[in-house]
């Protein structure tokens, strides 16, 4: 009887431990893919407990978090031959871990060794310009590049972005004087914008004074506000250029006038138009006030001649 118990707690105790040994735990991020014999099971286990046949089975786990893949740098020559060094970041995951542990060796190794290769094809194929400003079109490119090998993998690439792109300092120094000088040609085409707007405003502003000369006043008056404000001692007047122009044309028919009276006067009719002009004077007088003897001016006598002795 004693026997018979004994064999009993031996044949349980070797079953404990043949379950313990077949069983598994899978993490909630991981798959397990079991090959029996060495050959693959069509399906894989998922999270949990799993039980393995002991001696027969064994599991193999496969990550499926999104695996943060950098691609080291790579140099090449653009399109317009131009040599830079360019790296990459790869984000990918795993969706099919029965294909991702059977149909490749190492699928990071492998998915490495892709992008690498497609990062300098993209290289190649692209111009210094897209490189720095057409990103979005190129990251497009190169995850179809990589994706296209690694879905027969099981793996589907979410991601690639290009993160840095090393240009060599002597064309660093000419697209810097280029920018520097696109800047100075915008800078000055705004400059002469401002210029232009501002005679086009000036001319209307002249055109409308032109057409109302009190509003030059008004203007003269509001540049002594505007000037006055600032409590100075000194108080400046702008003179008008018009009235400077009206001075000299006042001054040159003056000198006209004069010159033509002067011509007048030095003629053969030089009496008569003195005579005249008297005789105009003196009907004004008599119009505005009391009359005034204005005669013309008497010729003057003769001198008597000096007595003539006779012998």
């Amino acid at each position: 009887m004693d026997g018979a118990v004994v064999g009993v707690v031996l044949v349980v105790v070797a079953a404990l431990l043949v379950l313990r040994s077949g069983m598994r735990v899978v993490n909630q991020v991981e798959r397990g893919v079991v090959f029996r014999l060495g050959k693959a099971q069509p399906e894989f286990r998922r999270p949990g407990i799993t039980f393995l046949v002991p001696f027969v089975d064994r599991m193999r786990k496969v990550n499926v978090q999104v695996v943060t893949m950098p691609v080291p740098t790579q140099e090449g020559i653009t399109k317009d031959n131009v040599s830079v060094k360019v790296d990459a970041v790869v984000y990918f995951r795993v969706t099919d871990p029965v294909r991702a542990a059977i149909e490749v060796q190492d699928y990071v190794f492998a998915v490495g060794q892709v992008a690498q290769s497609s990062l300098r094809s993209i290289i190649g194929k692209s111009d210094l310009d897209d490189l720095l400003t057409d990103r979005e079109r190129l990251h497009e490119g190169l995850a179809l590049m990589i994706d296209s090998p690694a879905a027969e993998w099981g793996i589907h690439i979410d991601r690639v972005e290009i993160k840095d792109v090393q240009l060599p300092e002597s064309l660093k120094r000419s697209m810097s004087r280029q920018a520097e000088a696109e800047r100075e040609r915008r800078a000055r085409v705004i400059t002469a914008d401002g210029e232009f707007q501002a005679a086009q405003q000036l001319a209307n502003a002249s055109r409308i004074m032109s057409e109302t000369p009190e509003a030059m006043q008004l203007r003269l008056l509001q540049t002594v506000v505007e000037v006055a404000a600032e409590k100075n001692s000194t108080l400046v007047m702008p003179f008008p250029v018009e009235l400077l122009r009206y001075f000299e044309r006042a001054t040159k028919r003056l000198d006209q006038e004069v010159e033509k009276n002067e011509r007048e006067l030095d003629g053969p009719d030089g009496s008569a138009a003195l005579k005249a002009g008297i005789e105009q004077i003196a009907a004004v007088a008599d119009r505005f006030g009391p009359a005034a003897e204005l005669t013309a001016p008497r010729e003057p006598a003769t001198e008597p001649s000096a007595p003539v002795e006779r012998p």
